[in-house]
């Protein structure tokens, strides 16, 4: 008889207890997840820093390749005659 009652007792506290127990762990273990640690704070800091300097050192190429083609620049040739003219 104490072996019948034992199945329903056990039932009854994993499904109101235990369950809801492991429910509220694993919450909480993605809340504490979802922000960021200090190590991946620096690390996102440290990237942030090299693309804007990767950025300026882009800008900078870009301007002196503009002023290097403005200075090699020719005056445009005579357009040659097609066969349709």
């Amino acid at each position: 008889m104490a072996e019948a009652m034992l199945i329903p007792i056990i039932a009854i506290l994993s499904i109101f207890v235990i369950l809801p127990g492991m429910v509220f762990h694993y919450v909480t273990l993605w809340r504490r997840q979802k922000t960021l640690m200090p190590d991946d704070e620096k690390m996102l800091e440290d990237l942030w820093r090299s693309a804007k300097n990767m950025e300026r050192r882009i800008e900078t190429l870009e301007s002196l390749l503009e002023t290097r083609e403005a200075e090699t620049r020719r005056p445009p040739r005579a357009t040659r005659p097609t066969f349709d003219d």
